[in-house]
């Protein structure tokens, strides 16, 4: 059924690509014109990027997936084409529908050159004048205030009414969890059903817990590889040389010239300890680059072969680039997470014992002292009730939202089902069998009896003994 508003769209063939250029997906797209600042619906207007990958069946359920990505930062659309595959069974019957956030994609995007890793360094001057830049270049084009998640549901909102659809289901990951449930807190009589993967509390505060729960997903990483026969085999205890590098790299940075991933050319690398935080936090996200991380802090250590970790950082470091769009990371973080920073009280002797430290608090508190705080609901961080049949998909290992983020936001649906991958870090999606459970829960509309027994037999992959990968 077609809601009594929808406006009269006009689709176009075209293609969602990824940002590394790994896969394309062919769709149809338009773009709904909205006003940048609720408050003057007379005054500047951005384009919304709107996608959708109709259904396979030519007799489709009414109700289509929404996907919202993660970041904050990331485009859905450019997150929807790297894992399509893992949405084909959602896809047989129902549209898929992505709608870039503003200040992603293709929705004004708030695009900056930002180093990530700068936040880790030490060097506060280079990244506050980072932050400043950042700032100068996508003002000219935003009211970066306006680019926050309270927005970004009225967004969603005029978008479901403009596309003519009575009820909705809702996929989430990361951040977009956040957006997913202020969507519900406002719209919930519009939500068939909800799917959060790698789930944001409505009341959690994102920053000061993020040090801590990186180091405990890097210690089960760690304590996997020494239960593991040929894991300990062949590197004896990895917690060894990680303590090893993390107190060789405080006293003595190592240089080296490395290849650029995307040019080839040669680029000099100087690895100390931001870069190994970084390659230590995002390595922990995904079982696969897990399994390199033991060969390379025993190379870096035993032998003073940097050149995996190095490698790691690059490859990273480009990735995030490519997909990030920090001006809107900013504005999030500045106005939904930063001023609420003192009152978590966080302990600092605790975080400074992590490979993290009180770096990247700090470095983002300092951030939000130069980027403007943005628009945002009185109810944001309320805890929420909802009717909503809920999925809620984690890793036992995530670095940035664990399962016991997911077991709290549980506790406000009265009709929901958590499902905790063992050894697997954040995002799920991804995940063998995780495509079938997905369908079956949106196909039915509820979680009671959903049956999950798949995931229970999954297995992150194998540390990589040798470069040329796991044992036999």
């Amino acid at each position: 059924m077609l809601t009594a508003l929808a406006l009269a769209v006009a689709w176009a063939p075209c293609q969602l690509t990824h940002p590394a250029g790994v896969a394309t997906v062919a769709a149809e797209c338009t773009t709904l014109q909205v006003p940048e600042r609720a408050a003057d619906p007379d005054g500047r207007r951005i384009g919304l990027f709107v996608a959708r990958v109709p259904a396979v069946n030519a007799r489709k359920t009414p109700d289509p997936l929404f996907v919202l990505a993660g970041g904050p930062g990331a485009a859905a659309s450019e997150f929807y084409a790297g894992v399509a595959p893992a949405f084909a069974r959602v896809n047989r019957d129902r549209d898929i529908v992505l709608i870039d956030q503003r200040g992603t994609g293709r929705s004004n995007a708030l695009h900056c050159d930002f180093d990530d890793e700068a936040l880790l360094g030490a060097d506060d001057a280079r990244f506050l004048a980072q932050t400043r830049r950042c700032l100068e270049e996508v003002s000219t084009r935003a009211d970066v205030r306006e680019y926050t998640t309270s927005a970004a549901v009225r967004d969603l909102e005029f978008a479901r009414r403009a596309l003519g659809y009575e009820r909705i289901n809702l996929y989430a990951v990361s951040y977009g969890t956040r957006v997913a449930q202020h969507y519900l807190r406002h719209h919930g009589a519009r939500v068939r059903t909800v799917t959060l993967d790698g789930t944001v509390p409505a009341e959690r505060i994102l920053g000061p817990d993020i040090a801590v729960d990186a180091e405990a997903a890097l210690a089960q990483v760690l304590a996997r590889c020494a239960n593991d026969a040929a894991c300990r085999g062949a590197f004896g205890d990895p917690v060894v040389h990680y303590r090893a590098l993390r107190s060789r790299l405080e006293e003595q940075p190592a240089g080296m010239l490395l290849p650029a991933p995307r040019t080839g050319e040669r680029v000099a690398v100087e690895f100390g300890p931001a870069h190994l935080a970084t390659v230590l936090r995002l390595s922990t996200y995904g079982a696969e680059q897990a399994a390199l991380l033991p060969l390379a802090l025993y190379e870096a250590h035993m032998h003073r072969n940097f050149v995996p970790l190095a490698s790691q950082f690059l490859l990273m470091s480009d990735s995030l680039s490519g997909q990030m769009a920090y001006g809107m990371h900013h504005s999030v973080v500045c106005t939904e997470d930063a001023p609420w920073f003192p009152d978590t009280r966080a302990d600092r002797v605790v975080l400074a014992a992590t490979f993290i430290g009180t770096r990247q608090l700090d470095g983002l508190a300092a951030l939000c002292e130069i980027w403007p705080r943005g628009v945002i609901d009185d109810d944001l961080h309320a805890p929420l009730a909802s009717e909503v049949p809920a999925l809620l998909l984690s890793g036992s290992a995530d670095p940035v939202t664990p399962p016991a983020g997911a077991a709290h936001a549980a506790a406000g649906f009265r009709h929901s089902r958590h499902v905790i991958i063992e050894g697997f870090g954040h995002g799920q999606i991804g995940a063998p069998c995780v495509d079938r459970l997905l369908a079956a829960f949106v196909t039915s509309g509820t979680a009671e009896g959903l049956d999950a027994a798949c995931v229970e037999r999954l297995r992150p992959m194998p540390f990589f003994t040798t470069l040329a990968g796991p044992a036999p």
